[in-house]
């Protein structure tokens, strides 16, 4: 048996900027943090030929390319050696959610693959091959960030080159700013689960159309990203704080269906009840709310009256890695 585990991500600072529509005509510049909550991919051989695949649906055929789940059948194509495989996946928390479960799931699916074949394969690679399923193969509207944080991990920076060559590194923060944002930033699930594409389309097509309002908000994203940088390695997290909420403005401009009335009442709610900045993880719609706040008992009490679930996380330091 084996057993790959990919961690889930929350997003810092540049979010937006890694979709080959932007990046190719400005460059993209993204900070994000993978966190302690994982997608797990579990493969053995079974008694018989075969394909057995297990994760929200049950699944067993007799060659891939009557494989429905998209990216199972993408990776497969190109990896398995013979048609005999049983693949199970799990999740501690649920796709579609803002956490970048998609590009964890196929990280952990291709490392898993190439563990089965006996094979090795390299961080780049790793990232580059989930990368190319994803946005060449399956033509999502998406970028490069869920695949590169789960394959590197950390709290890290990650700067894209205009032909797409993404440069990874650790953010080069000390160990008491890391220990500041575990105790201070918060995570709330909206209670709303989307799908991304909606909104990653509409971006996208408004950037190749070279709409000026898209890509200089895009461009004030990035820049943030840069000062977000700047202000983590000083360990300023307040001044953090308050530009993540800088961040959620700039977002909130790029879709109407970014929020909704449900989500702008809580995040008002919130900044009155001591977070100092927030946004939503991920494409916008629903998925998960974060908050900075330097008196989380306080906004952890205010919004359990608003019913909402708080996902307690650490960082994950480790990245996508084999466990068994």
């Amino acid at each position: 048996m084996i057993i790959i585990r990919s961690p889930l991500r929350i997003s810092i600072g540049g979010g937006g900027t890694d979709i080959p529509s932007y990046y190719k005509k400005k460059g993209g510049f993204f900070i994000s943090a993978a966190i302690n909550k994982y997608v797990y991919v579990t493969i053995t051989e079974p008694f018989q030929n075969g394909i057995y695949l297990k994760y929200s649906q049950i699944e067993k055929v007799k060659t891939i390319s009557s494989i429905k789940h998209k990216i199972i059948r993408e990776v497969l194509k190109s990896e398995l050696q013979n048609n005999k495989i049983e693949i199970t996946t799990l999740t501690d928390i649920p796709a579609k959610t803002g956490l970048g479960s998609s590009g964890s799931f196929s990280t952990a699916l291709i490392k898993a693959i190439y563990t089965f074949n006996q094979k090795m394969i390299g961080r780049r690679e790793l990232a580059e091959k989930a990368c190319e399923i994803e946005i060449k193969k399956l033509n999502q509207p998406s970028g490069k960030q869920d695949q590169y944080i789960s394959v590197y991990g950390g709290v890290s920076e990650f700067s894209i080159k205009k032909n797409g060559f993404v440069t990874a590194k650790n953010l080069k923060i000390d160990k008491n700013t890391i220990l500041n944002l575990e105790d201070n930033l918060l995570l709330f699930f909206t209670g709303f689960s989307r799908d991304s594409s909606f909104i990653l389309n509409e971006q996208n097509q408004k950037t190749i159309k070279k709409d000026n309002e898209i890509i200089k908000n895009l461009d004030f994203v990035k820049s943030l990203g840069l000062e977000i940088k700047k202000t983590l390695i000083k360990g300023d997290c307040d001044y953090f704080g308050k530009l993540l909420d800088e961040h959620w403005k700039h977002k909130l401009k790029r879709s109407k269906n970014m929020s909704n009335d449900i989500i702008n009442n809580v995040y008002d709610y919130a900044m009155k009840n001591g977070a100092l900045g927030g946004k939503l993880i991920g494409a916008g719609g629903g998925g998960f709310l974060l908050f900075y706040s330097k008196t989380p008992n306080k906004l952890r009490q205010a919004l359990s009256k608003k019913k909402l679930e708080e996902v307690r996380f650490k960082f994950d330091f480790e990245g996508v890695k084999r466990i068994f």
